[in-house]
């Protein structure tokens, strides 16, 4: 299986505030918001949904096929991303706009207040799949976070080419439409959503979960602390619980490598439980480290903590998959 990404290339700027953001906000005056954080610490990292999930099947041993729109400042981060396995051959450049930025603040709860600047990202609805998918074996389109019309032009040509597709619109839920998103989401294999994309999702589409179960695969929806949650109509709800973090944690990013873990192990033709179990492990190692791409695969311990984790069966599943998989990096 060949997995294509498509979605945001970005640039992060990771900011920390050494306090709540619920403590600045005064009861009453919330239409009248105008607040500035003063934050402590900066990161500047490599990011963007499709990049991140991307980066994290390239880092499993995958060799997913890139798709976005970014701009003349790329050059050193499409080094990186090829480095690490990722084939970047089908991303547009644009010629007018810098590659696009995320800007994020995290509070002492965990909480984010983030801007992102498209930038290139725009001309992302000017990218035909068709091109692409017609020299790949098996392809499984990955839609994320993206130019809103990029991701309802991706999903309706896997529909026209009868390619699966995975529907995960994250942070784009606050600007498209309920008919957009009906769209988007409709006859999707997977669908991702955290928490409160969940509920934004069938709060804007005026679908009950069923109707959305009805219409997807499987649906799955990551729960913070809580795990992950797998369902579809066809099978009762699974939910899969986190690898607990050892020392300090940041979440920017987490989710992303979620979905490439579970992904690497859809890819690898492993059960859902299973590939949950990989995404789980993956998220747990970017919360471990300041920024999205910046965290490594150590296959022993990998495994180490997929099997005090989840028990001795998913270790041994975790040792044959990265033994058969895994490519190791250079320092």
């Amino acid at each position: 299986m060949t997995i294509v990404v498509t979605g945001s290339i970005a640039t992060d700027y990771l900011m920390v505030f050494p306090g709540r953001f619920a403590d600045q906000l005064m009861e009453g005056k919330l239409d009248k918001v105008s607040l500035s954080f003063l934050a402590d610490e900066l990161e500047i990292r490599r990011g963007g949904v499709a990049a991140n999930i991307a980066y994290g099947l390239g880092c499993l041993g995958h060799a997913p096929v890139l798709v976005g729109s970014v701009g003349t400042d790329f050059a050193e981060y499409g080094t990186w991303l090829a480095d690490h396995n990722v084939n970047t051959d089908h991303v547009r450049y644009s010629t007018t706009r810098h590659t696009a930025k995320f800007l994020c603040t995290t509070d002492t709860a965990h909480n984010q207040i983030a801007t992102f600047y498209a930038g290139a990202m725009d001309e992302a609805r000017e990218i035909e799949l068709a091109p692409i998918l017609a020299g790949l074996a098996d392809p499984l389109v990955v839609v994320s976070p993206n130019d809103p019309d990029a991701m309802l032009r991706h999903t309706t040509e896997c529909r026209e080419l009868g390619v699966p597709f995975v529907a995960d619109p994250s942070q784009q839920l606050a600007r498209m439409t309920g008919e957009d998103i009906r769209d988007l989401v409709d006859g999707a294999t997977y669908l991702f959503t955290n928490e409160y994309e969940r509920t934004l999702l069938t709060y804007k589409t005026g679908w009950a979960d069923d109707d959305v179960l009805d219409r997807v695969g499987t649906w799955v929806t990551t729960r913070g602390r809580l795990g992950a949650s797998i369902e579809s109509c066809e099978r009762a709800t699974m939910t899969v619980p986190v690898v607990v973090p050892a020392g300090g944690t940041e979440p920017t990013g987490v989710g992303d490598a979620f979905r490439a873990g579970f992904l690497a192990g859809i890819a690898r033709r492993f059960d859902q439980e299973r590939s949950a179990q990989l995404g789980c492990m993956l998220a747990t190692l970017v919360l471990e480290t300041v920024g999205t791409q910046e965290y490594r695969v150590n296959p022993e311990v990998f495994v180490e903590r997929v099997t005090s984790t989840y028990g001795p069966a998913a270790g041994a599943a975790a040792q044959s998959y990265l033994d058969d998989t895994l490519v190791k990096e250079s320092a």
